[in-house]
């Protein structure tokens, strides 16, 4: 089992999870977070610490897109280490469904 971001995440861009997380395993898109599957130690501390509910296990059903897609971005992105804000607006935007359609982006984050 791994833990994954989904498309909560998606133009929120909390990072209260990439504190908490013991393996420095979380990447940093231009607007969302993913976690690298191969890396995720199943501890599950991130999970409870996002407060857009965008981080799932992969044994929940349909995961397997987002296994994908965290696992590619991961591969691309630089990792984060330290909170940063949201983004701006992310209140509008917490729990907006269709949000990967919508604005996900392939662009890297700035990483720390």
């Amino acid at each position: 089992m791994t833990y994954v971001v989904i498309d909560n995440c998606i133009a929120c861009k909390y990072t209260d999870c990439v504190e908490v997380c013991p393996v420095d395993c979380f990447y940093e898109g231009e607007n969302m977070l993913v976690i690298h599957p191969d890396e995720c130690i199943d501890c599950g501390v991130c999970e409870p610490e996002c407060p857009a509910d965008a981080i799932r296990p992969d044994t929940e059903p349909d995961m397997e897109k987002w296994v994908e897609l965290n696992r590619k971005y991961a591969e691309l992105w630089p990792v984060i280490l330290e909170k940063k804000d949201p983004m701006p607006g992310y209140e509008e935007r917490d729990g907006e469904t269709g949000k990967l359609e919508k604005y996900f982006s392939e662009a890297p984050g700035e990483g720390s």
